[in-house]
């Protein structure tokens, strides 16, 4: 993925999603699934929305990819080749196909400092 330099100031700029000024926030949520800008949620009314990040245009055509990057501004896992924040990251633990977003922090961040190779 090759960030733009719009995309890379704003990662810099904002250190992390709570950084980001209440005026300039927007929000997802995972109850009626819509971006909003307010909370508590004006579609729904749930109250305990996500901060976005600037950086997600919450859309991703891809249906399966075989890498993963991360958000250089709140480190989620985004799509490689559209960086879409969209995306369901899954590994195989012992044999087993699992969704990594249940993991604990520590093997997330193992699962990241993992080094992939291809066999030629």
């Amino acid at each position: 993925m090759q960030w733009s330099d719009e995309q890379l100031a704003l990662a810099k700029k904002y250190r992390k999603l709570s950084d980001i000024p209440v005026e300039e926030r927007r929000y997802k949520c995972h109850t009626c699934n819509h971006v909003v800008g307010t909370d508590p949620c004006p579609v729904c009314g749930e109250t305990q929305l996500e901060i976005m990040c600037p950086l997600d245009h919450t859309h991703c055509a891809h249906e399966i990819v075989s890498g993963i990057e991360y958000c250089p501004l709140c480190g989620a896992p985004v799509c490689p080749e559209c960086g879409s924040h969209d995306v369901t990251q899954i590994s195989r633990v012992t044999g087993y196909l699992q969704d990594v977003s249940g993991w604990n922090a520590g093997k997330q961040q193992e699962l990241k400092d993992r080094v992939r190779y291809t066999v030629a």
